[in-house]
């Protein structure tokens, strides 16, 4: 009779071939495939935040897939296009020529001195006032070359185009202010007068004393010392840094009413004729207009205001600042320092005002007329 051999498997020995079965079934990467998968994760993370860094294309007026261009403008040397609005009387009859230079997140429409200028005073001096977009700002094209000379170098080049004539005067405010500094550096020659208007500080300009520079930088909102930080150190994380969604951006940027003063907070209803143009401000893109701004303006500078000479030794012209002693956004103190190094300033402080003074009624009639005819 034929039969199979019947052994018995003890519930230990099941066991342990149960085990042993399982040590083998597991799976385990080679080493050289192992550092291969590192290598990957690791590059495919570099990938992504090399992305996350690189703002997008600007879309540029004219071009076939940027808004169109509505202002006049004229062609500079380099081939950039620079947008521009003419106010008061016109150039051939005027008595005073002036060119405006706005702000941050502003454009041509935001001259406030041409705006909020009295028409009598326009009539009765002669007034002529061009304001213009800055590179990257309306319908000006961007400029990916844009420094602090180039600025004041595109200020000289409108004129020329405009024939302003051998000398001009300027005006700026804040942003548009601190632009008036590279003006006094490069082209003082030009210069007829100049008036600054709550200009921007850069915390790090050369000839700061460095415990006044930082009281004046840790007075501002802790997102603000961070934006204007990457700005001036690490200025290729500008436009990643204010679109990312984890740490709290540029509170100008996002508009944070938090940075306003009481007075700012009631001149800020003499604005509301911004919500006819505001959508054309940074409808280029926000890296060409806003973060290049803050990359420029907080960055790493070849002069500083503070060893600037005074441009009208034999006082056939005049330099003036003004600034609100209640500024939020611009420290007040670093602005007295400046003046108190460049005793040729003539500096007024506007006690019990903020940032948006020249807003004010009759706030505009007095800088013009101090500037032009020296009036107090």
């Amino acid at each position: 009779m034929a039969g199979g051999v019947n052994r018995k498997i003890s519930a230990a020995s099941a066991r342990g071939h149960t085990r042993k079965a399982k040590q083998n079934s597991s799976f385990k990467l080679p080493s050289g495939m192992l550092k291969q998968s590192v290598a990957l994760f690791f590059v495919g993370i570099l990938a992504w935040a090399y992305k996350a860094t690189q703002p997008p294309p600007p879309k540029i007026c004219g071009s076939p897939d940027g808004p169109p261009v509505t202002a006049a403008r004229i062609k500079l040397s380099d081939g950039r296009h620079l947008a521009y609005k003419e106010h008061g009387v016109p150039k051939e009859m005027a008595n005073y020529k002036i060119v405006f230079v706005h702000g941050f997140d502003s454009c041509r429409h935001d001259a406030v001195v041409a705006k909020r200028l009295s028409p009598e005073i326009v009539e009765d001096l002669r007034i002529y006032t061009v304001s213009f977009d800055r590179p990257g700002y309306g319908e000006s094209d961007p400029n990916p070359k844009r420094t602090v000379k180039s600025m004041a170098l595109d200020i000289e080049e409108l004129a020329d185009q405009l024939g302003l004539g051998s000398k001009f005067y300027v005006t700026g405010f804040s942003m548009g202010g601190q632009v008036l500094w590279s003006c006094l550096k490069y082209i003082p020659h030009r210069l007829a007068g100049a008036g600054l208007l709550a200009p921007a500080i850069n915390y790090w300009w050369p000839g700061f004393p460095d415990n006044l520079s930082s009281e004046a930088y840790y007075q501002k909102l802790p997102q603000d010392q961070w934006a204007f930080r990457v700005a001036h150190y690490t200025p290729w994380l500008t436009h990643w840094w204010n679109t990312q969604k984890w740490f709290p951006a540029s509170s100008i940027a996002s508009l944070n009413l938090d940075i306003l003063s009481s007075q700012d907070k009631e001149l800020m209803a003499k604005r509301s004729e911004r919500k006819k143009y505001v959508a054309q401000v940074r409808q280029q893109g926000e890296f060409e207009s806003l973060h290049r701004d803050l990359n420029v303006g907080f960055g790493v500078w070849e002069f500083s205001p503070m060893d600037l000479e005074n441009p009208f030794p034999n006082n056939e012209g005049s330099v003036h600042l003004w600034h609100g002693d209640e500024d939020l956004i611009v420290p007040v103190t670093l602005q007295r320092y400046i003046a108190q190094q460049l005793p040729w300033i003539h500096y007024h402080e506007l006690p019990g005002t903020g940032h948006l003074f020249p807003h004010a009624d009759g706030m505009c009639d007095s800088i013009i007329k101090a500037i032009l005819i020296g009036e107090k």
